[in-house]
């Protein structure tokens, strides 16, 4: 199986886990938390997210933020690729 590298050269991996942090908890400063990071850390990190795909991916509502349909479908197709990810990192053999 090959990949083609050059879709991944200007796209930070990380910026997947903060993606799915943020959809999970609807909230920046939780998000950060569970990072270890800042909150303007996460806010960075949306703003490539939202460069990326286009779109804003999560609108504020109230305190929180609430997913936009593209970052519903986002999440339906990163989440069993991640998934299979964390198996193999957490595998012992």
């Amino acid at each position: 199986m090959n990949i083609n590298e050059r879709h991944f050269a200007n796209f930070d991996m990380n910026l997947t886990v903060v993606f799915m942090l943020l959809y999970r908890e609807r909230s920046v400063s939780r998000a950060a938390k569970l990072l270890r990071v800042g909150q303007p850390a996460v806010s960075g990190s949306l703003v490539r997210l939202r460069q990326q795909f286009e779109d804003p991916l999560f609108t504020r509502c109230g305190r929180g933020v609430s997913p936009t349909e593209r970052a519903e479908q986002i999440v339906a197709q990163l989440m069993p690729a991640l998934s299979t990810i964390e198996a193999i990192l957490c595998s012992k053999g």
